[in-house]
């Protein structure tokens, strides 16, 4: 195979967990290569860079080779390399998140309890903040 679809490669090499919501992100302007947002149709090579945004994060990757159908998580690193700075995986740091009190787009204001759980975690110091109370440590 010389190219295949950018919404079959991002699912093939599980950047998105369904062809969907590749295409979605793609439809978004969230897939881009070059600077230019790619179709979900458009073809990749190898070779290629491709930068998608999935908030927080902007994820880059190199296009190594195309899968013949979506592959395990194992297998992953065969087909793509993964060229995201530190600085972006940064963000999806539990401690980064609740420093800068990142908030989903569309959740709204925060409750009267979140509130006061991110006005006592400024006050005291993220070092004295109590994670075990707030995160289930298996979701992390």
């Amino acid at each position: 195979m010389a190219s295949m679809r950018v919404d079959k490669w991002l699912w093939f090499v599980r950047v998105f967990k369904t062809r969907t919501q590749a295409t979605d992100a793609c439809r978004k302007g969230r897939v881009t290569r070059d600077g230019i947002n790619l179709k979900p149709s458009q073809e990749v090579q190898p070779g290629e860079t491709i930068t998608v945004r999935k908030p927080p994060v902007n994820y880059t990757f190199k296009v190594k080779d195309f899968p013949k159908s979506r592959v395990g998580a194992k297998l992953v690193e065969n087909y793509l390399e993964n060229l995201t700075p530190p600085e972006e995986l940064q963000k999806l740091d539990p401690a980064y998140m609740a420093f800068n009190i990142y908030r989903e787009r569309g959740t709204g204001r925060p409750t009267k309890k979140e509130r006061r759980e991110i006005d006592e975690l400024l006050d005291s110091g993220i070092s004295d903040f109590d994670w075990d109370d707030t995160f289930d440590v298996d979701e992390l």
